[in-house]
């Protein structure tokens, strides 16, 4: 097996169509030597950082965040294990408290929300006369806990 793969088997391997790739490497997420003919060779362990790019966007994580969290990790050797174990821990937090909002998008999206439109049954319960306007523009009871945006306080 080769320990340097061309774009075309990283691609092939990652499932990341090349443009991502070169758009990846000029962001500065993940890097290629060049070949004498100036063709890029990655080293297999990209594959990692492809996977963690990939699964940080899927979490919602910003490529300026995974750039820094990637930038932590040693340039001269491959990561280890505790390499990668530390530097998901710095993600934990994030992705618990966007889980958290989104099981709360899930939970509320057939109640009232606060948005004002006050088409929903509950709306006028929840939400009489618009009171979430006073608050501001948006949609106020979608992300917040408390018993007018509670799915089932009626």
């Amino acid at each position: 097996m080769a320990s340097e793969l061309t774009i075309g088997e990283l691609a092939a391997r990652s499932g990341i169509a090349p443009s991502a790739l070169r758009f990846y490497e000029a962001q500065g997420l993940i890097a290629a030597q060049r070949t004498s003919g100036n063709q890029r060779r990655y080293e297999r362990a990209v594959l990692r950082r492809i996977a963690l790019i990939q699964a940080g966007r899927s979490a919602g994580v910003p490529l300026e965040r995974i750039r820094a969290a990637l930038e932590t990790l040693p340039s001269r050797r491959t990561p280890t294990r505790r390499d990668w174990e530390r530097l998901s821990r710095g993600w934990r937090d994030d992705i618990d408290r966007r889980i958290a909002t989104l099981e709360a998008l899930r939970n509320r999206l057939t109640t009232c929300i606060g948005c004002g439109c006050l088409s929903i049954d509950k709306c006028d319960l929840l939400n009489p006369d618009d009171e979430a306007g006073a608050i501001g523009p948006g949609a106020h009871y979608l992300q917040r806990d408390g018993e007018r945006s509670a799915p089932d306080a009626l």
